[in-house]
């Protein structure tokens, strides 16, 4: 668990953790990694988090988060920071329920996403965003950051200025599929700004109305 990681003095054995991570994962041909979990656990009601997490300290996180990053992706294989914009501070877990992160943007900007601007500025390549309602960000009801357009681009790709790979938290997760129908969401992550989906629940009905989002112009394709 990260939470053993996390307490580890010397970082350069975290470094060596995802250095031997990479290596067993491309010799089974996988190339891309959802890990590291950069959220600061500063919720000690959190039922999902808690010993995923580095630790509390939002500097210990950043810092062994980058290690941990940087032995993948100096080996071969993709890192992915999660779960933007940080799902420490919750007290329900998004596999069962949408959680509220009641958290204003200074108070996000402070700890939250501290250790996802650190990891964004030494290169990080991918990015998964949480299903977490966050009202400051957007107050629309039902609403998970996973399929906020406010969340994924304005915040994490104009704000922040992230240009890397920005990927779903699962779609057949409650926090987002309790609210809607397998497609819709799908439709609705990309019209949102992400770039791929993790587990998707209905392949065809996905390709439908992500069609629909296209024809409708709520969703432009740049490129081929």
């Amino acid at each position: 668990k990260q939470m053993t990681l996390g307490a580890i003095a010397d970082n350069q054995l975290i470094y060596d953790f995802g250095k031997e991570t990479a290596r067993q994962q491309r010799r089974v041909g996988a190339h891309l990694n959802f890990a590291p979990v950069v959220d600061v656990n500063n919720n000690p009601k959190n039922p999902v988090i808690n010993d995923r997490s580095f630790g509390e300290d939002k500097y210990k996180v950043a810092a062994k988060g980058i290690e941990y990053m940087r032995g993948m992706q100096d080996n071969g294989v993709m890192a992915n920071a999660k779960h933007f914009p940080g799902h420490g501070n919750t007290d329900k877990d998004s596999h069962l329920t949408l959680p509220s992160l009641n958290r204003n943007l200074n108070q996000l900007d402070s700890i939250e996403l501290y250790p996802f601007r650190e990891l964004m500025s030494r290169g990080i390549v991918s990015v998964m965003v949480g299903h977490l309602n966050v009202p400051s960000l957007d107050s629309t009801k039902n609403t998970a950051s996973s399929i906020s357009k406010n969340v994924v681009t304005k915040l994490l790709k104009e704000d922040l200025g992230y240009t890397g790979l920005v990927v779903t938290d699962a779609l057949n997760m409650k926090g987002v599929s309790s609210f809607y129908a397998p497609g819709v969401v799908d439709a609705k992550a990309l019209i949102a700004g992400n770039d791929m989906l993790l587990f998707t629940e209905n392949v065809p009905n996905a390709i439908t109305e992500i069609k629909k989002a296209i024809d409708s112009g709520l969703l432009i394709v740049t490129g081929k």
